[in-house]
């Protein structure tokens, strides 16, 4: 009995001094404790729960030190670009900023759908009210786009309609940020502005999700530079432009120039086999210079840029000329300030660079023109008509989604270069009073119309009323109509909402985002798309599907069947009506159950019945029906 008293004795005495002799997490060294607290494990929460401990950790998890920068990098590595190495900044509140950015972003962008959920598709719709809510946040614009490409690289099957609207902002914010480098790039003196340069302007804004910048264009140009070098080398091994590193050094001698074009043909259209784009010349990719490089084709204007650019970067200076229907560049043969067009050879870069005298730059086109046009002209200019092929081929289209974008966007771009032209800005009033969009925006374009010219008043008046008309018509909406499957009328409709169809005839694939009972579309449309034809003629269901090729279409009943192995649909629009893929049929978003309440529950029991009958555990529809008859009989019990 004493031994073991004795024994407890000295184990407590041991446990008394190991604990006296024992040291704190607190007592280890702001290195060491700032290395444990980066741990990937640890999440913000945590940070914030170690720092509220004591005042030692606290300090350690102070704003500026490394806790709360690997905190930040860790949880946005995209916005480490905008952050110089080893810069000293407050951490912790640029976290506390960009969370709360992150916060109403998604609020704002979630709300978009239940204001401008429309049932028939809006082509070209614009959301400006949301998107002057998102810059009337106040807050880094790098922060907002951090966290819609957030949204928008998410699970690819989630959230669709979250990302079909962040998507659209933003394009919208790139766009505008893209404008006002625009703007700056006007403002630069003539001589300073870059053909290529304005070129990228135009092609980022056409293209504001795609990852085009000017330093990745000018390194692609400046490869090809050297391999034009590598030519030239044999060609003239000790060519002055061998040995230039800057490119606003020209060489004025002609026949060094001479070679310098050569050695520019051979790897061009030789090596690399550059060409004309004459089986698809008015493809709008023949105009944005990432394409150019990456397709290797293009248009006169467009591949002009390419060469007159290269041709500068290895001292040849060359003008671009605004030839009629075939763009060209211009090369002296004469000392410098002669305008006589006769002195010049005429280069064009569509047709393999080949050189051409004035009377032959006239055969390209069959007639002859004036003397003016073999003038050189501005970067602006070039920049005006590269544009107006853009709108040319958006005037061309065929009315869908695609081509009134590219409309609006080479409208926006030519009234950014041109403010005052009259015809385009009545145009981009057109355009938007014909799509039923941003109505406000109309009414500042013809302001300012009939503010330039005032002979404008008979089609001004006439726009300015049915868009005050328009205007009060969204003060006052019409509560949409809601389609309910157990009605009476709606018997004999057999499709619901998020199906995945094919049709039998024309062999596409679509999804279903509504239906009517009947055909609603006018007698001139049935005639022109043969309905009488069909065994049920008008008299049967129609449904509003999303084709896989991005087409919106209205299908009768009868020419639609289940698709034997569904699939996604890649439609632009899916996003506006649909909120998830779920392998076999596509979730209707809040906003299209609100018009069709019945058809979740229709498609899920059909998508049971065609694709789930045969997995083990699975049950028909009708065995489905019955098994809930008898959990509500239970019930009842």
């Amino acid at each position: 009995m004493a031994t073991s008293v004795a024994r407890a004795e000295q184990l407590s005495l041991n446990g008394i001094i190991h604990e006296s002799q024992a040291k704190k997490l607190t007592d280890l060294p702001t290195e060491l404790l700032e290395h444990i607290l980066c741990f990937p494990v640890l999440k913000h929460v945590d940070v914030c729960n170690v720092s509220c401990c004591c005042k030692r950790l606290h300090d350690v998890c102070h704003g500026r030190g490394k806790v709360w920068e690997h905190q930040y990098k860790i949880r946005w590595p995209r916005l480490q670009r905008f952050y110089r190495q080893n810069e000293s900044c407050d951490w912790l509140r640029e976290y506390i900023t960009r969370h709360r950015v992150g916060i109403q972003i998604r609020r704002t962008v979630e709300s978009i759908s239940k204001r401008f959920f429309t049932e028939v598709p809006c082509v070209g719709q614009v959301l400006g009210d949301s998107f002057a809510e998102i810059e009337s946040l106040g807050m880094p614009e790098h922060f907002c786009e951090d966290e819609l490409l957030f949204i928008l690289n998410s699970d690819k099957r989630k959230s669709l309609t979250l990302k079909y609207y962040a998507k659209k902002i933003l394009y919208f914010l790139r766009q505008q940020n893209i404008l006002r480098s625009l703007k700056t790039f006007l403002g630069q003196p003539a001589e300073q502005q870059s053909a290529l340069e304005g070129a990228v302007l135009v092609d980022q804004y056409c293209n504001p999700l795609a990852d085009v910048t000017l330093e990745s264009i000018s390194q692609q140009m400046d490869d090809v530079a050297e391999k034009a070098k590598k030519m030239l080398r044999i060609k003239n091994p000790s060519h002055p432009s061998l040995r230039v590193t800057n490119s606003d050094v020209m060489t004025e001698d002609f026949e060094l120039q001479r070679q310098v074009l050569w050695a520019l043909n051979a790897v061009l259209y030789e090596q690399l086999q550059y060409k004309g784009n004459e089986c698809d010349y008015y493809n709008p990719l023949n105009s944005y210079i990432h394409q150019v490089l990456l397709r290797r084709t293009g248009i006169p204007i467009s591949l002009s840029v390419l060469y007159m650019t290269l041709a500068r970067k290895l001292g040849v200076q060359l003008e671009p000329v605004n030839f009629p229907n075939h763009f060209l560049l211009r090369w002296c043969q004469r000392p410098r300030g002669s305008e006589d067009i006769y002195d010049f050879v005429y280069i064009d870069a569509f047709g393999k660079g080949k050189q051409l005298t004035a009377k032959e730059c006239e055969y390209l086109i069959g007639h002859q023109v004036t003397a003016d046009y073999y003038s050189a002209i501005s970067t602006t200019e070039v920049l005006l008509r590269m544009v107006g092929n853009l709108l040319n081929i958006g005037k061309r289209g065929e009315g869908n989604e695609k081509s009134y974008q590219l409309l609006r966007d080479s409208l926006d771009l030519y009234l950014t270069i041109n403010p005052d032209n009259v015809q385009y800005l009545l145009l981009q009033a057109r355009l938007y009073f014909h799509l039923g969009i941003w109505p406000e925006k109309v009414l500042d374009i013809l302001q300012h119309i009939q503010a330039l010219d005032p002979s404008q008043h008979g089609a001004v008046g006439y726009l300015v009323q049915h868009t005050l008309e328009h205007i009060q018509h969204k003060k006052h909406p019409i509560t949409p109509e809601v389609k309910r499957r157990s009605a009476p009328e709606h018997l004999e409709v057999q499709y619901s909402v998020g199906l995945i169809m094919k049709h039998k005839r024309s062999g596409y694939n679509c999804v279903i985002y509504g239906w009517d009972p009947k055909c609603t579309m006018s007698q001139e449309w049935i005639n022109t798309m043969r309905v009488h034809q069909l065994s049920s003629g008008a008299n049967q269901p129609f449904y509003n599907v999303l084709v896989q090729d991005g087409t919106c279409r209205y299908a009768a009943q009868e020419n639609l069947e289940p698709h034997s192995a569904p699939l996604e649909i890649g439609h632009p629009e899916v996003g506006r009506y649909f909120s998830e893929f779920a392998e076999t049929h596509y979730v209707a978003n809040e906003e299209l159950q609100t018009r069709y309440p019945e058809d979740m529950r229709e498609t899920l029991g059909t998508v049971q019945e065609l694709y789930h009958r045969m997995t083990p555990g699975s049950v028909s529809r009708n065995e489905a029906s019955a098994s809930d008859q008898m959990r509500h009989q239970f019930k009842s019990m």
